[in-house]
């Protein structure tokens, strides 16, 4: 059933010093994934709102990605429930164009209140008043409630610690696009998660020499035994999973070329320098940790604990799934790893570019308001925040391990919206006038008491 559009705009309950400024029950800050999918929940509720959003509806997929990109799970799982994405196969991976153009066709099937070009500059909760005010570049909202689904995406994070003296052109992967974008010469790519080992393994096919600066990481296989490890990690009830299990949570996976397994054997044979992570530079050398061999080795780990327990649930199933033997056998590991490079002089091996595959940082200093913990972290149990009013979407682990991907943001949207809906209702709630019938002294609820009180029991 489509969902009904929702008007854009409301009211918040108090005159208060900005009565002038446009008002709504909520503002969403961000058209990405999260913002859309916190959208449309709002709309089947016909909560009003209004989504901005200070690029386009899906930006940081279109621009913010390189050229080669594709979602890194295959269409069947990596979507909304309501919508296929249009001219791509189930157990196929979507390019970042595709997934761009979905989300737009998303938002406009429901006809969701975004505006582009807004920038919100701050959030600071009213004085004497209910609700919220949101300063942006186009005025000011007052808003009952903020939604920040801004993503986890927002400031790449670019260490420091090797001068352009030494490497001339250091760019983050974020402003990667292609090989050709790039100078002559070769490139070190620090960070070995999906991001560095898809550009690594595309900067080599294109004859560049690459060495490839491998930290912790996860590594599970894209596919066993005919089932995508999204599929996996469904089954085996690991997508519920509330805290990562370990300190890091790199996942090198990749849905490039018709998705494969990141394999740091195939990429050494295929001609890339694998080598620890890198630390800071020494007498014109860029030095690299001694723990390339016990990354690879806890990768490898990861890969066949997944396997082991994707084999135990076919057994213990009865499922007609194909064994893989094979996939239980990794190799010899390469000489780089067996014997590691610990150091290199740029010039001398005509390392030209770094590219650091190093993730991102948070900012949320727009975001004025008492819902950060003392260490500047979102203070929230499932995307409700510490100051009410306030909620946040689309942080990694924000409820459980698929937060961060297409579906879990759904379900934490309508967690979200819920209790956006809820807190909505009791605002709302007025007494019934007190009246004595003849038979009984006790007054009955009024319709929306006798609601919440329904709810209550269920």
């Amino acid at each position: 059933m489509p969902i009904p559009p929702a008007p854009a705009t409301g009211s918040v309950d108090s005159p208060g010093p900005a009565a002038s400024a446009e008002s709504t029950e909520v503002v969403i800050v961000g058209a990405g994934q999260s913002g859309i999918a916190a959208s449309a929940h709002l709309t089947r509720l016909g909560i009003p709102h209004i989504v901005l959003e200070k690029a386009d509806v899906a930006d940081r997929w279109r621009h913010g990605r390189w050229d080669s990109l594709v979602a890194n799970g295959p269409a069947w799982h990596d979507r909304f429930p309501d919508m296929e994405i249009p001219g791509v196969g189930p157990d196929e991976f979507a390019t970042k164009d595709q997934m761009a153009d979905y989300f737009g066709a998303f938002a406009r099937s429901f006809g969701a209140p975004v505006r582009t070009g807004v920038e919100v500059r701050s959030v600071t909760r009213r004085e004497s008043a209910p609700g919220f005010l949101v300063e942006t570049n186009q005025g000011t909202i007052t808003a009952g409630n903020v939604i920040a689904a801004t993503g986890p995406f927002q400031v790449p994070v670019t260490p420091r610690i090797i001068s352009e003296d030494l490497v001339p052109h250091q760019i983050h992967s974020a402003a990667y696009r292609n090989p050709e974008q790039l100078p002559e010469g070769g490139v070190l790519v620090v960070g070995a998660g999906s991001s560095g080992a898809q550009i690594a393994e595309e900067l080599r096919a294109s004859g560049r020499q690459v060495h490839l600066s491998v930290g912790p990481h996860d590594r599970p296989p894209r596919s066993y035994r005919g089932r995508d490890f999204v599929w996996w990690l469904g089954v085996l009830g690991k997508w519920d999973a509330t805290a990562p299990d370990s300190d890091h949570v790199t996942i090198a996976v990749s849905g490039a070329r018709g998705g494969h397994t990141v394999d740091f054997r195939e990429l050494a044979a295929a001609g890339i320098t694998l080598v620890g992570r890198t630390e800071a530079p020494q007498d014109g050398t860029i030095r690299f940790a001694d723990d390339l061999q016990r990354n690879i080795a806890a990768g490898d780990a990861n890969l066949l604990e997944l396997l082991e327990e994707a084999d135990a649930y076919v057994e213990a199933n009865g499922l007609d799934l194909p064994e893989e033997p094979e996939a239980h056998h990794l190799g010899p590991l390469p000489a780089s790893v067996s014997d590691p490079v610990r150091s290199i002089d740029p010039h001398e091996a005509g390392i030209t570019t770094i590219i650091w595959a190093t993730g991102y940082a948070q900012d949320f200093t727009w975001l004025q308001v008492d819902a950060f913990d003392a260490a500047g972290r979102p203070a929230h149990l499932r995307g409700v925040s510490t100051e009410a009013g306030i909620y946040f979407l689309g942080l990694p682990w924000l409820s459980r391990r698929g937060s961060s991907f297409i579906w879990g943001t759904w379900h934490d949207a309508m967690h979200v919206v819920d209790h956006i809906d809820t807190r909505r209702r009791y605002a709302q709630y007025a007494p019934a006038p007190q009246t004595l019938s003849s038979t009984s002294t006790s007054p009955t609820p009024s319709a929306p008491a006798q609601h919440l009180l329904e709810e209550s029991i269920r």
